[in-house]
Formats: structure tokens, sequence, C-alpha cells
């Protein structure tokens, strides 16, 4: 196999850890903190969670290790969507397992969770992890999203540990990947299995975020991967100087990513679906917000501009988010295959209008014929229109020529627009990790291993100060139930990690709507250009500017 010099070099760079972990795992001692309790529900979560709930966050500090010493066999997972740095988890997870003991083993589970259920493992070796050091991807044992929630799931997982001599299993994952890592964690501890569950915060979405995990892994170097591809499309565009391209970016549930990227690169538009629904605004009124820009450059002469957009922007328009839940009522049970059977579009756009309020189908008619149909694709596993699938950045571009033919008929708008259209999401999930994504996460993955050795379970693995050199970071776990509340899940109240969206009154956006109405007239672009890995530690270490903003 061929290898490229940048990958080659990869391979030898040192990820850095926080100070307090430097001296090795011998001179690590703890320091607990406050009791915790969950973010709101905490009766209900209590009540589920009685061997795992109100445990103290606890911080690692440089001192001698009053671990009980014993052998440690380690099953991990990667679970969910690819985030920048996961390899490192595991790499610096390895490292530290060796580190207390040579013959400490860690096995991987290939698959996601899977894995576990079906005993589908391999054994690291030095050999082995080498390949993987400082590399995009979680092919060094695959991932997947079946979910661990099922008692007839935790029965064989149990078994699969027992027939292991597993002690611990390290759950790298997202909100939903964690939420079923501290179930897991539960049912081991209600069990008296003496297996622990450890688990390590990833999405490039970043909405796995609260004042204890300050970043989820994977978002600085996606945010930074995007951003040198808008960064690009802004220069052609001020070159061509022809086209308005509308970009949609990743992020089903939260709008960080496009706020991120807002921040690097300076765009005319940027939609943040946060404040779409604090708004209340319609798609009319959000097609009218971008018109506004493009006709204010286009008076000027500059027929030109980027708009960026959160990929599950539509959830947050009150008005299509009631079409979505009525398009969800009209298909239930079998009334999928009674649609799935008319003979064309004519008949299924006559069984909509039967089948819709007249509030609903108002807004349904006014959207382009290929979002009402993108609606009507395939559902997901629970039913549901599959959000994801609409070409958003399509739909507003759309909605804005209407909006500008009307405004060219009256007289105000004098401009040309043309569009071009882009969807950046798997481009940024396997990237090869930023020095940041790579240190962020080899120190996760290192100090998940403390967490183990100490004897804890159903905690998160935390590093924080991440706005500081890593020399001053701080590591240590807190509890997951502390981020846990009660939603309403596929008709059922369960448990679950509370996402993060985009604060409004937060620093972030608070600069970005200081300086959008600048933005949205002005040329105003940067261009961050590609991730750096060797240079100044100002260059290649720099983190995002939401986290900058942040804390100060």
């Amino acid at each position: 196999m061929n290898i490229s010099p940048l990958q080659t070099a990869r391979y030898a760079y040192k990820p850095k850890l926080p100070g307090m972990l430097r001296n090795g795992v011998g001179e690590i001692c703890v320091r607990d903190g406050a009791p915790t309790e969950s973010v709101a529900d905490q009766e209900k979560i209590k009540a589920l969670f009685p061997n795992t709930y109100g445990k103290n966050e606890i911080t690692f500090e440089k001192g001698k290790n009053t671990s009980v010493s014993k052998k440690q066999v380690v099953g991990v997972i990667l679970s969910g969507g690819q985030a920048p740095g996961g390899h490192n988890v595991v790499c610096g997870l390895y490292d530290a397992i060796k580190a207390a003991d040579s013959g400490n083993v860690l096995l991987g589970f290939r698959g996601g969770p899977s894995g576990l259920i079906e005993d589908n493992y391999i054994e690291f070796t030095d050999e082995y992890i080498d390949k993987f050091r400082n590399t995009g991807g979680f092919d060094i044992i695959g991932s997947g999203r079946t979910k661990l929630e099922t008692t007839e799931q935790f029965k064989i997982v149990t078994e699969v540990a027992k027939k292991h001599g597993l002690t611990a299993i390290v759950i790298i994952g997202g909100d939903d990947s964690n939420t079923n890592a501290a179930v897991l964690a539960e049912y081991m501890a209600a069990n008296n299995t003496g297996v622990q569950v450890i688990g390590c915060p990833k999405t490039i979405d970043g909405d796995l975020k609260n004042e204890d995990i300050e970043a989820s892994f994977g978002f600085d170097t996606a945010t930074k991967t995007y951003s040198e591809l808008i960064g690009n499309i802004e220069r052609d565009a001020n070159s061509a100087k022809k086209y308005w391209h509308f970009i949609k970016v990743m992020g089903r549930s939260a709008s960080h990513v496009a706020l991120e990227c807002a921040l690097e690169t300076q765009p005319n538009i940027c939609l943040i679906g946060e404040e779409v629904a604090a708004k209340k605004m319609s798609l009319s009124a959000i097609a009218d917000y971008i018109a506004d820009s493009v006709e204010k450059r286009g008076n000027n002469g500059e027929n030109f501009g980027v708009a960026i957009i959160p990929e599950g922007i539509v959830e947050f328009v009150p008005e299509f988010s009631m079409l979505i839940s009525e398009i969800n009522e009209l298909l239930a049970g079998k009334k999928t295959e009674e649609f799935n059977a008319l003979p064309d579009w004519d008949a299924k756009y006559e069984f909509i209008e039967k089948g819709l309020s007249a509030e609903a189908f108002g807004v349904f008619k006014i959207l382009p014929q290929f979002v009402q149909q993108q609606l009507f694709l395939e559902r997901d596993p629970h039913g549901n229109v599959q959000v994801s699938l609409i070409e958003s950045e399509k739909l507003f571009s759309a909605l804005v020529a209407d909006k500008l033919k009307a405004r060219a008929a009256a007289g105000t708008y004098k401009g040309k627009f043309g569009t071009q259209h882009h969807f950046f999401g798997y481009e940024g999930r396997c990237a090869f990790p930023s020095n940041f994504d790579a240190d962020y996460c080899y120190s996760l993955g290192y100090n998940a291993f403390m967490l183990i050795q100490y004897g804890y379970t159903g905690y998160l693995s935390k590093v924080s100060n991440l706005s500081k050199p890593a020399e001053e970071w701080v590591a240590g776990g807190m509890p997951i139930t502390k981020m846990m509340n009660m939603e309403r899940r596929s008709g059922e109240d369960k448990p679950v990690i509370r996402k993060a969206l985009v604060e409004l009154d937060g620093r972030p956006f608070e600069y970005f709507a200081e300086h959008r109405d600048e933005w949205a007239e002005k040329t105003c672009f940067t261009y961050p250009g590609a991730i750096q890995y060797f240079g100044p530690a100002e260059v290649c270490d720099l983190t995002t500017r939401t986290l900058a903003l942040e804390k100060g």
C-alpha cells in the first residue's frame, strides 16, 4: 500500500497531553468534586439510575496513584457517525493501558455496538495500533448505529464480557451512544457484573457540550475542513462575480457547524436554526431576509454571494415542523403502502391535499415540487420524514428566486441572480485530525483509562480548559447522568442526553449578530485555508472561533 508523505509524518506526531497526565499513570491521583444531579427531571432520572446517579465530578492531579492494581481487559467500540480523531481516542486508551501494565489487554469490537453483541473483535497490538495514529476515519474497527438499550442486549453483552474477562467497556460516541453507555453502566452495576462503562464525547455537529464538556471531538477538524472549502468558494465567487452559492453544512439538530463556519469565513448570509425558531420565522420571511442581501448587492453591481444553510434548518421553521408532523401522521401505519401504490405524482398530490389540514397544505403547495417529493421519500426507522434528505439549499435558492422576480417586476431589484449549490457533510467526517483534535482525542482516551483504573463507571471522559495550551488542560470525569433529561421518543418518555443548541445570548452568536449586517451587504469574505500541521503553535494549534469567543 502506498502511503503519502503527510500520512507518514502524521504517524510520527506525538500528541500533547494535559500537564497532570504527562508523568505517566503511576503519578496521577484523584481530587473529588461536588455531587451531581441531572440537568432536568431529577427524580425520574435518579429513579432510573439508582446505582450511578448523583456521583461526584472528579479531576486528575499529579500525585501518587492510589488505585488498586489488577489486570485490565478493556473493550472499546466506535459508535455512530465518523468524526476526526476517533483513532486517537483508541490510541490514547491503548497507550495508557499498556503504560499501566504491558500485560493489560485492549479488545476492539468491530462495527460498533453490534460487535459487542456478535462478539466480533480484534486484540490490539503495537503493530496494528501504529497504523492508525493521528489519522482520520473509524476504519480501525469500523462503526455502527445499533443501539444498546434492551435487557436482552445487555444480557448478551454481559456474557461476552464474562467470556473475555472484560473489566471495562469504553463507548466512543455522540449523545445517543453515551445515553446507551449510561444505561449499560447502570445495568452492569445493578447486576454486580464488575464491568465498568466509560463514555467519550464525539460528534462533529458540536451539540454534545455543556459547562463541563467544552467541545465534542471532531468539531474542530470538520469545521476547519468545511471553512477551507467555503473560503475557496468565496474566492471563486469574488473572482467570477456571477453566482450566489448556497452551501448546506452538517448539523441536523443544532447550528453550531454553520455558526463556526460563518465566524471563520464571513459569508453574506448564514441561517441559524435556533434564531429561526425563536423568532418563529416562516419560509417566506427567511427567503425575504436572503433576498434583501441579494437585492442590495445586486443593485450595487455585485451579483454574487455566499449563503450557509444548516442541514436541519427546516425543522426549526414552525410552519414546516407542523407540516412534517402532519405528514408523519398521514403516512402512519399502512398508509405508507397505500400512498406508494398510487400510480403517479398527480394521484399522490391529491392524496396529500385531502389528508393535510388547510394550514399545512398551504405551506406544502408553495414548496418547489422537488422538495414536495423529497418529503415523501423513504421514511426513517420510526416512520418519520428524513429531513436530512431535503435539499434545503435548493429550496431556499428557489424561494429567493421567486422573491427576486417579484421585486424585479416592481422595479426595486435590478441585478442578476445565478446560483450554485453545495452540501458539505462527508467531506469533513474523516479528515486528518487537526493538531487540536489529535491532542484532545488522545487525551480523552488516555484519561478514559485513568477513570477505569480508579474504578469509575457511568462516567464521561472529560478534558477541559481547551482554549489554553494543552499543558494547561484539565483532565477528569463527570457522571453521564448529569447531562440527562426525559424526552418523548417513539411514544415513550425516555432518559436521554440533552442536545446543546446554539445559545442566542452566547458570545459566539452575539459576535456573529454584531457583524452580519455588514457581511450581508459588503464583500467581507475571509479565507481560512487548509488545516496546518507544521509550524508555529498560533497557526497549528488554533482552536475554533466558537471556543475562543466562549472562553474570552
